[in-house]
């Protein structure tokens, strides 16, 4: 079963003109930014499966991003490992969301009476915009979906680039989640530059 548009006609039928999905990526890895997303979709026919991120494989969604990126407006929000260990994970999620909504919003030519966001999961937002909160959003709202395949995709190309400066933790493998082989190297090698301190002390 793929994601609908249910809440997206939902709030256009109430007069809304621009849906938005909000979703991020990153907030378990012990390395490494968190990243969000927001997409408003101009279309709602896709070729490739708008589904959450995790419910695809990595082809699948290196296939879909491209496809979102042309059928949406978006704008991501990335807030490092530094701000992180600061201001904890979940205030570093709400500050990236909000910085994708701030983008996007101020990118878009409708005044902002006529946006309206979809947040995935209970994170609690003040964009100073009328937002719904959806928990499992990503499998139920298609903007949603979007935004997760874009955060999703962004972060793991970050991952990889910094698998070609720190190659022995293999990021480009675990993306910085806490995997077996991940563990084994920050045993073995410490932590790096990007490590979430907070995170590898607990």
């Amino acid at each position: 079963m793929r994601c609908g548009v249910y809440y997206e006609k939902k709030f256009r039928e109430k007069g809304y003109k621009i849906i938005i999905g909000v979703d991020e990526a990153g907030r378990g890895p012990l390395a490494g930014p968190v990243v969000a997303a927001a997409v408003a979709l101009k279309k709602q026919s896709f070729k490739n499966r708008i589904d959450d991120s995790k419910k695809l494989s990595p082809l699948q969604r290196e296939k879909a991003f491209p496809e979102i990126i042309k059928k949406s407006d978006f704008a991501i929000g990335i807030v490092d490992e530094k701000v992180i260990d600061r201001i904890n994970i979940l205030q570093a999620t709400i500050l990236a969301m909000e910085e994708a909504i701030k983008k996007l919003s101020a990118n878009l030519k409708e005044k902002n009476k006529q946006l309206y966001i979809l947040v995935d999961g209970n994170v609690k937002l003040r964009p100073g915009l009328p937002l719904s909160n959806i928990i499992k959003g990503d499998a139920k709202s298609k903007s949603i979906a979007a935004a997760s395949i874009i955060a999703k995709v962004t972060r793991d190309r970050i991952m990889c680039l910094y698998d070609k400066a720190y190659p022995q933790y293999g990021f480009s493998r675990h993306k910085g989640y806490p995997t077996k082989a991940h563990r084994m190297a920050l045993n073995k090698f410490g932590p790096s530059d990007i490590h979430r301190k907070s995170f590898c002390s607990a």
